[in-house]
């Protein structure tokens, strides 16, 4: 059962993990920012509790708090107050009703991340509603991580969180320090590494043999991958498409790709 703390003040120091979300959404890379892990709403709040983020408090209004009260724990703070209250703090009127925030976690290094069976690699993958889809294809479509490349936003952003329904949460996922060092560390470690990209030399996917363990490679939308990458990975592949039409939104784009080489494997991460 969760500590429940009724609130009326918006200007208590107790909220300020929440405070003013629409300026300083407490990214590492911000200034003023904190790191938090921010969740919002009772399904992104429940994936956060289940998760291995160590939370820190709720804030939200009695109703929305109330369908958690069971699943926090008793030394939790769960801090109920009214929704104007509650669009005072956090800066803009949350229809969701709650918010929790986390610490980070332990890290997860590309060591722990190759012992997986399918990954994704990313490349300047830096808008956060493109980066909370893609991991939540990721978990939808049984692929086991994320490897994060150069030019690749925060996946613990607040929008990320949201967009990817909290999924970003269960996902392992990790920076690589080396680039393309990444990539031909994954090769060394058994994986094929398959480029995603609309280039007219590159392999159709239907053609591809995925039987061992594979990573796809994305890069943003736009330029797409850098030719580094490309010729960094074991094929250079694309989704056929239309006369008229050259490619598709990156977590569209991802979601073909990981169904096409996950049959089967759904589950196995």
């Amino acid at each position: 059962m969760a500590d429940v703390i009724r609130i009326t003040d918006p200007a208590d120091p107790r909220l300020d993990d929440f405070r003013d979300l629409t300026t300083a959404d407490r990214r590492p890379d911000r200034p003023g920012g904190k790191g938090l892990v921010i969740a919002e709403g009772v399904v992104v709040v429940r994936r956060l509790l289940a998760s291995p983020y160590p939370v820190r408090a709720l804030l939200g209004v009695e109703r929305r708090i109330a369908e958690l009260d069971t699943e926090v724990d008793s030394a939790m703070p769960a801090y109920v107050t009214s929704a104007d209250v509650m669009a005072e703090v956090v800066g803009f009127h949350l229809n969701r009703g709650v918010l929790a925030v986390a610490g980070r976690a332990r890290p997860w290094e590309l060591a722990d991340l190759a012992g997986l069976k399918r990954l994704v690699v990313l490349e300047g993958v830096g808008d956060h509603e493109n980066l909370g889809s893609l991991f939540r294809n990721v978990a939808a479509l049984g692929f086991g991580g994320v490897v994060l490349g150069p030019g690749c936003s925060d996946p613990l952003y607040r929008r990320s969180v949201r967009v990817s329904m909290g999924h970003v949460l269960a996902v392992p996922f990790t920076t690589a320090t080396e680039w393309p060092g990444a990539l031909k560390y994954l090769r060394e470690n058994d994986f094929q590494v398959l480029a995603l990209t609309p280039r007219a030399d590159s392999l159709p996917l239907s053609d591809v043999t995925a039987d061992g363990k594979v990573a796809v490679l994305l890069g943003s939308e736009g330029p797409g991958l850098t030719d580094e990458a490309i010729a960094a990975a074991d094929h250079a592949v694309r989704i056929p498409m239309s006369g008229g039409v050259d490619s598709l939104n990156i977590a569209t784009a991802g979601a073909v790709a990981f169904y096409a080489l996950g049959r089967g494997d759904r589950g196995a991460g």
